[in-house]
């Protein structure tokens, strides 16, 4: 499953989402949003796993990204 660490006010993270909805990836079953704005649990997950404190941060399996515009690429060349 795809986790997604995002923030609802983050206007690059809501880039992201509306291209999940579009490719028609399910919530839960797809995909996991993960709640990453300052001071969550979620945040300092990121900073863990990817050295930056920055969102939107996905992970799928081995792969771990920042961009939004990598992170939409990514996910229009797998479900597309």
């Amino acid at each position: 499953m795809i986790r997604l660490y995002q923030y609802d006010t983050c206007p690059y993270c809501q880039r992201v989402i509306r291209t999940i909805e579009s490719l028609g990836l399910v919530l839960g079953k797809d995909v996991e949003y993960v709640e990453a704005s300052y001071g969550t649990p979620g945040r300092a997950e990121v900073v863990k796993l990817g050295g930056q404190s920055q969102v939107p941060f996905l992970v799928d399996g081995t792969v771990q990204m920042y961009e939004s515009a990598d992170i939409i690429s990514y996910l229009r060349s797998k479900y597309t």
